[in-house]
């Protein structure tokens, strides 16, 4: 990022000539050790703020430094002005020519210089944009360095050229459209991708970026910042039901259940509606649920790339049986405004395991207290009866009758769509199934914009 100066645009200066680009050991000791072997591909003169700079374009940075007086000895003073700034082309992405327009010119205003639009890391995960502005009045010193610089945007080849925005017009309390249009939108625009725009939801975003800010989600696509994520299939007997990142059997699917029956509400009325009525009438499954225990060891992804069966690499399948309130299975952390943890806090985007979170039959108070953890930054698996897997793949078989109870008492028409169907939450959306569900894991399926929490958190 810019270092000294950040954030704000700088005033304009004329000036400036092209000079060929000299042997970088001229500049070797004052820059960073890994500079000094850079190719440079242009040199030439700016204002950048209110100093007249020298500027050097390399092959992986732009850098500059005020153009100085010859110091005296021992004068620290000028050894702090004349200290180098710098910015890494991977964080540019896009270049204008600056402009003053009057009345009077209708097509092309007076040339001013350049500018940079930069991305730049913040607290929290949170990206910015910013700009740098480049002062030079030359019409031919700037269209070299403006052409030079567009072609080093042109080769990030991940960055794309246009997308299909998938749009809720019902989130952000109806307001997402507006969001769009003042935040989004610009931005794109800058950084001259094509757009279209439909109707949608997306529920990976703050798993992704690891903060809900649309500013952040929209410099990660700019960007070209691509994660690979893992996928899960859900199947039951003989039959492909959908693909999906996480999902929720008993409490999470029955509370769900209640939402859909009350869809003219509005949705966070909704939601707590659902959530209450599903705890009044909190009630056990009785389920058998069998799991492939994750192995990550060297070995077993040796054996697998020969194309051994899974069964030969891996067959300690394992088996719970009991009465459960709620089972949970995630590939993704699942972080959103409730969770800021995530429901599932320990899995990754893209390791190539699930998480499976089961909570036995306790007190309504107990289970209670356990929804209450997601809220904190408490652990909110410490309970008794609450356990935790690794897995690659679960089946889980619920026993429809043996808690004394059919599901449609608890949810109506949408809960069930007959009176042996149970409802389950898979990333939203209600899915019902009579019979066992079988969830696989496929690792690295899908690539999608954004970052690990691992690369977002500063070292």
């Amino acid at each position: 990022m810019p270092r000294g100066r950040r954030g704000g645009r700088v005033s304009a200066l004329e000036g400036g000539r092209e000079e060929a680009a000299p042997p970088a050991a001229q500049w070797a000791s004052a820059r960073q050790p890994e500079a000094a072997a850079e190719r440079i591909l242009l040199r030439g003169i700016f204002e950048i703020g209110r100093d007249s700079c020298d500027v050097v374009l390399s092959e992986r940075a732009l850098r500059w430094q005020p153009i100085r007086p010859e110091r005296l000895p021992g004068d620290s003073k000028y050894d702090f002005l004349q200290k180098e700034e710098f910015v890494e082309l991977k964080d540019i992405f896009s270049v204008k020519l600056k402009r003053r327009y009057s009345i009077k010119q209708k097509r092309s205003g007076t040339l001013l210089g350049i500018t940079l639009f930069i991305c730049l890391k913040k607290e929290q995960n949170k990206l910015k944009d910013s700009t740098l502005d480049l002062i030079n009045l030359s019409e031919d010193h700037c269209d070299i360095w403006f052409r030079q610089l567009k072609k080093i945007l042109a080769g990030f080849s991940s960055r794309p050229k246009s997308l299909k925005i998938l749009l809720n017009p019902q989130s952000h309390k109806k307001e997402a459209t507006q969001v769009y249009y003042e935040k989004v939108e610009p931005l794109l625009k800058i950084a001259g991708i094509k757009t279209d725009v439909t109707r949608s939801t997306n529920v990976l975003a703050h798993s992704l970026h690891g903060v809900s800010h649309v500013v952040t989600a929209t410099l990660h696509i700019i960007m070209g910042h691509i994660q690979p994520v893992d996928v899960c299939t859900f199947s039951t007997i003989g039959k492909f039901l959908r693909f999906g990142f996480s999902a929720m059997f008993g409490f999470g699917g029955r509370a769900l259940a209640v939402a859909e029956d009350h869809r003219w509400m509005s949705p966070n009325q909704r939601m707590d509606f659902a959530i209450m009525k599903a705890l009044a009438k909190l009630k056990p499954e009785e389920c058998e649920i069998s799991f492939l225990p994750f192995n990550s060891s060297q070995d077993l992804e040796e054996r697998r790339a020969q194309g051994y069966p899974k069964s030969d690499c891996n067959d300690q399948w394992q088996m719970i049986q009991g009465q459960f309130l709620n089972v949970s299975i995630m590939a993704i952390p699942c972080q959103c405004s409730v969770a800021p943890r995530g429901l599932a806090p320990n899995t990754r985007l893209n390791n190539g395991s699930m998480a499976l979170i089961t909570a036995r039959n306790t007190s309504r108070p107990e289970f209670i207290k356990h929804l209450k953890r997601y809220a904190s930054m408490k652990n909110q698996f410490n309970f008794p009866f609450v356990d935790t897997y690794t897995v690659e793949e679960v089946k889980v078989c619920p026993r429809s009758n043996s808690s004394g109870h059919h599901p449609e008492e608890d949810h109506g028409p949408r809960g069930t769509a007959s009176g042996n169907c149970f409802p389950w939450n898979v990333d939203g959306d209600l899915m019902q199934v009579a019979s066992e569900v079988h969830v696989r894991v496929h690792p690295r399926l899908i690539n999608l914009y954004g970052r690990s929490m691992e690369e977002m958190i500063p070292k």
